[in-house]
Order: structure tokens, then sequence, then C-alpha cells
């Protein structure tokens, strides 16, 4: 009898066209078992809750902020201790930056880096002979209008935390101050100052939206801070490929691009618990995810797979290029209640970019919002 495995994951290919290709593989490896995928929104995917998720599905490839709530609302299986604990090991060796450990909750594992990502740069190598690496560089070349930068909510939130960080002030280690006003003011100012140089509608776009005008004709050819996606490295994916690199150096280097990427979990409700952890390990290997997990449109998690030189190769050195960026990534609180914060701020920053809300009443909001969350 063939044992059906229904798995969740995101709109894109990245997301989806990843997991399907391995999971159509695995059918080679294990017969007996037939993985099924369906997405949601990229949205959803930071914004909706595990709770229903889990009982409809086995397994689940969900963003790492939410690894406390599902831990101790017991939605997910611990993946420790259930005799793969040797591949626990090697894929904690094979970790991106701290990917591995951002799924850890209460010192367990509740899933596993299956893609790498943090805030990264990307730019049009046919159209400048070299990125900008600082913030110099970056403001005078959006005061030429050759610069995009996607400030939706969810990304305005990012783009405050990791220019924070990279000056050498991470946020929300303070109990209930967001940032100390004084970085706060200067990262604003930075930020501010990006807003006034770029198009106006940036204000609404992701990553994806920006990373589509950035691959479209020959206007525009860098933006500073953007989730990275392999696929636009990629020959064939748009009209031009774009190249990613490091984000711009701030007082602090490159250190402090806030971390997301994606994890595979299994969820408690399955009744199949060792087919599914089964294949979340074999999904995470190294040969996986350098092979068909890559090839299938994925942006792996797995360092064997960012030091490879095939994979290097086709994407116009996207994980060497973005490397640094991500060992020395800002991981955001490990605190059930973290998600409703970030939901309920974003869409503060973004209106202040916007004019809708001055630096005093932004820092306010923030600090109170950060004590509700994580200290009440």
């Amino acid at each position: 009898m063939t044992t059906v495995l229904r798995g969740i994951t995101w709109e894109h290919e990245r997301g989806y066209g990843s997991v399907a290709a391995a999971a159509a593989a695995y059918r080679a490896v294990a017969p007996e078992v037939e993985v099924t995928w369906e997405y949601r929104s990229l949205l959803a995917f930071g914004d909706q809750g595990l709770d229903e998720l889990v009982e409809g599905h086995d397994l689940l490839v969900i963003d790492h902020p939410h690894i406390p709530f599902a831990a101790e609302r017991g939605l997910l299986l611990p993946l420790d201790g259930q005799g793969h604990d040797d591949e626990l090991a090697v894929l904690a060796g094979q970790s991106v930056g701290a990917s591995h450990a951002s799924y850890r909750h209460e010192g367990r594992q509740w899933g596993l880096a299956t893609d790498a990502a943090a805030q990264v740069a990307a730019w049009r190598p046919d159209l400048l002979d070299a990125p900008p690496t600082t913030w110099e560089e970056v403001l005078a070349l959006a005061a030429e209008g050759r610069v995009l930068w996607p400030a939706k909510p969810v990304d305005a939130f990012s783009s405050l935390v990791t220019i924070a960080a990279s000056h050498g002030t991470e946020p929300m280690r303070q109990p209930g101050v967001f940032l100390p006003r004084e970085a706060a003011l200067e990262s604003l100012a930075l930020m501010r100052r990006l807003a006034e140089l770029t198009p106006e509608d940036n204000l609404g776009l992701n990553p994806i939206d920006v990373a589509d005008r950035l691959a479209e004709g020959d206007r525009y050819a860098y933006s500073p801070l953007l989730f990275g996606y392999t696929n636009y490295s990629r020959a064939g994916f748009r009209e031009h490929r774009l190249a990613y690199v490091d984000i711009p150096a701030g007082s602090a280097g490159v250190r402090g691009s806030l971390l997301g990427g994606a994890g595979i979990a299994v969820s408690a409700r399955t009744r199949h618990p060792e087919a599914a952890i089964s294949h979340a390990f074999w999904l995470d290997s190294a040969a996986v995810q350098e092979g068909v997990y890559f090839d299938g449109g994925g942006q792996p998690g797995n360092a064997v797979a960012w030091d490879s030189d095939r994979a290097n190769e086709a994407t116009l050195d996207f994980f060497r290029g973005t490397r640094a960026t991500l060992e020395s990534a800002y991981v955001r609180p490990r605190h059930p209640d973290y998600p409703e914060l970030q939901n309920e701020i974003g869409p503060l920053i973004t209106a202040a970019l916007a004019g809708r809300l001055t630096d005093d009443d932004l820092i306010a909001r923030l600090d109170e919002a950060t004590e509700r969350h994580l200290e009440g």
C-alpha cells in the first residue's frame, strides 16, 4: 500500500518547484511513499498561523520565527530523538550561518533548514561595472534614478532591522525597547533618504516585484536590500539576469542582515510520522540539495550546495557572492508572540516612510509593541 504524504509550501518556483521536483525523484528512493505538495501565497507564508495547516498536512515548509509558537503548542513533531540524530548532526555542520539553529527551541529541533536566505543586494552586471559597496555609493546611484527598494511593511521592517544591526545595534535585544533612540533615528534617516530617492510605489513592493522590475529593460540597475532569489540569476528565467552580492557595509560591516529562508517541519497530527520525518531528512541532505532540489528552482539551505561550483556557475556566483552576509545574519527573537509583533509594526514603518508618522511617534509605538508582545 502506498503511503501518501501531503505537504504545504509557498507559491514560487523556489518554494514549490524545488520540493515538487524532489518529490518526483523520491519515488525511486522510497517507492512505497508518494509526496504531494500544494502552496500558499508568499504573504500567507510569512503571516498565516500553523494551527489549521497542521490538521491537513504531514509536511510544512515554514518560516523559522513561527517555531517557538508551534513548538510550545504541540503543533510540530521534534526531529531529534527520532532515529536520525546522526543525520541531524551532519546537517548542523552543513548549516549556512544560523539557518539550522533557527529551527531549534528549548533544546529541541523542530525543523530543518531547507532554504537559506537573508536580505542581500541585487544588481545588473550588464548595466553597472560593479555594484555599490557602501551606503554613500548606494545613495549616489539612487540619486541618478537607478535604484529600487522593496519597502512593503514586512520588507520595511526587515530593512530597519538590517540597517540598524549592520551599524552596530541589533534590534529587540533590550527589554521593552525595539531600538535605542539614537540608533533608531540614524537608521530611519537612512531609510527616509532612500525612500526619497526611489520610486514612490516601492513602498508597496516586495522582493519578487523588485527583482522582476530589475530584470526588465535598462532603467534600474541595483537594489540594496531584498531577499535573494537564485532564480533571477539563472539563464532564461527573465529577460535579463540579476547578480546578488553582500549588503552595503554599515559601520559593523556586512553583519546583521535579517535572516529569512524556509525550513521543513513535520505536523504533530500526521498519521505517518516515520515516513514524513524520513522524507524531511532526505530532502535536506547535501546530495539532494545540490542536485534535484536546486535543479527544481530551489535555493538550498545546505552549505555543501552553497560551495558547489555547479550551483555557483549556474547563478552568477549567487552563493559565494552573498555568503558573508548569510554567515553573520541577524536572528529574530525566539518568542512565541514574535510573529504578531512583526505583523503589527511593519505597517507602521512603511507609514513613517510615507510621511504619515513622525520618527518620535514611530519609535514610541515600536517600543510599546515590543514591550507588549515580547515582555508582557
